[in-house]
């Protein structure tokens, strides 16, 4: 009896290996806080360690199923990525342009302000704001809507 417990236990740890090792790794994670308020999310595009041709992320920059987050103007603004990403370096994106230069730090901060500036080629009350996973070729890039809460 206790043989039979014993190998029905080491066949459903098995099967639970099996049913592990099938599933897909997940992307890492990107975040976006503002004040009391976070918006996380695996990668829009990419992700995977393979660099991303022109035409994908083109289009990734175009969809429309993003996370938002609201952003008073006078707030902080934190960007992080899982350590991953900051081994590859990244670079903060605005509208599909850098904002900065690339960076192998975990968190970044920018003044709220910037991202609703026409200066920095900002356009209404809401901004595409994008990570880009990579310092020559693009592997990742998450995609966040910022929308100005006044």
């Amino acid at each position: 009896m206790r043989r039979r417990r014993a190998v029905a236990a080491a066949g459903a740890v098995s099967a639970g290996l099996l049913v592990l090792a099938a599933c897909d790794k997940p992307t890492p994670m990107a975040t976006i806080t503002v004040g009391s308020d976070s918006v996380s999310s695996e990668a829009t595009c990419g992700g995977e360690g393979e660099a991303l041709k022109t035409a994908d992320l083109n289009a990734c920059l175009k969809d429309k199923g993003i996370d938002e987050i609201s952003v008073d103007p006078d707030e902080t603004v934190r960007f992080g990525v899982d350590p991953d990403v900051a081994d590859k370096g990244w670079t903060i994106l605005m509208n599909g342009q850098p904002l900065t230069d690339a960076s192998k730090k975990t968190y970044r901060t920018i003044p709220g302000s910037v991202f609703f500036n026409a200066q920095y080629g900002a356009q209404g009350d809401s901004t595409l704001v994008s990570i880009k996973e990579g310092e020559e070729d693009t592997t990742g890039l998450w995609s966040f809507r910022l929308k100005k809460d006044a």
